[in-house]
């Protein structure tokens, strides 16, 4: 009996917080720290509203099992789609292949860079926390012989930012955000394509509860889609997940989360160094405007930084 009645307690304590979850989640009513931080676990909590779910029904702990039920289906609702391809739908034009990499102010393997680039045969590169010995390093492993076209602004620390192209890149520019952090940006020239505006996209992190009004701040700054404009495409760390209202506010203008629509949203790219405790979150991306199809996305390792580079196999409008 005190067995099953602590078993009664334990579920009402896992499923009521799992609700909870899902109706801030559901609203997007996440606010401050570290309401924000912990969105970004939202997969983990509905998996886990699923076992709490099945636990208790089983058991046939029905009031529990209710709540369980609703927070597992609204939860499952909002991050299930993020894994399911969505059949390829696009445009037919030319393929443009993108990566971006952040490289740990200057930690990252620059040459293991650049073998991606050239084994994925990568259009364009973005990068960022972006260093003078990352530019260097670059040019040592042969950059120029692949990505000639450039936007570079290197910073010591992890301000810096960059866009490397194979085609003629112009119109180059850095949006510098209120706390000092860098996005290059610049418009590409594909052959048999439209031009394509594309940024290196870098808000600030919201790690404390200090730097939350920059991390809005940063992401509310982020240029919007424009569909029947010019095609957009933002790439880079973006310091969120599709589980946070900010985010979705960008996408909702007209981007398709490139990873999501490939059916890979949930493969994560943070953190991979030595925070080996917390489990790990998609924060790297690719944004198209949903005039662009996408192939494929998925994230590759990349030594010495703490974030997977983030690639995608984009077909752009026809020209």
């Amino acid at each position: 009996m005190i067995l099953l009645r602590a078993l009664t307690v334990a579920l009402w304590l896992l499923a009521v917080p799992c609700l909870g979850w899902a109706v801030v989640r559901l609203f997007g009513l996440e606010r401050g720290f570290p309401v924000v931080q912990l969105m970004a676990f939202t997969p983990y909590v509905a998996a886990a509203a699923v076992v709490v779910a099945a636990v208790a029904l089983v058991t046939r702990r029905w009031g529990a099992g209710a709540v369980a039920v609703v927070a597992a289906v609204v939860l499952c609702a909002v991050v299930v789609p993020r894994a399911i391809p969505d059949g390829g739908r696009g445009a037919n034009g030319p393929v443009l292949r993108v990566l971006s990499a952040n490289l740990l102010a200057g930690s990252g393997d620059e040459r293991a860079v650049l073998d991606l680039v050239r084994h994925l045969k990568v259009d364009v590169l973005a990068l960022q926390e972006f260093t003078p010995g990352d530019a260097a390093g670059l040019v040592q492993a042969g950059v120029n012989d692949v990505l000639p076209y450039q936007a570079l602004y290197p910073q010591d620390g992890v301000t810096g930012s960059a866009l490397y192209s194979r085609y003629p890149l112009h119109d180059t520019s850095l949006r510098i955000h209120g706390g000092g952090f860098t996005q290059a940006r610049g418009t590409v020239e594909v052959p048999g394509g439209p031009a394509v505006h594309m940024e290196s996209v870098h808000p600030q992190a919201p790690s404390d509860r200090l730097r939350m009004p920059g991390w809005e701040r940063d992401l509310r700054d982020q240029p919007p889609a424009t569909v029947d404009g010019p095609v957009r495409v933002l790439m880079g760390d973006f310091n969120a997940t599709l589980d946070h209202v900010a985010l979705r506010r960008l996408i909702g203008t007209g981007y398709r989360d490139a990873a999501s629509v490939a059916g890979a949203g949930f493969r994560s790219t943070w953190p991979y160094d030595e925070k080996w405790f917390i489990p790990g979150v998609t924060l790297d991306r690719v944004l198209a405007d949903r005039r662009v199809g996408v192939r494929t996305a998925r994230p590759y390792r990349i030594p010495g930084s703490d974030h997977k580079a983030i690639f995608a196999e984009l077909v752009l409008p026809a020209g």
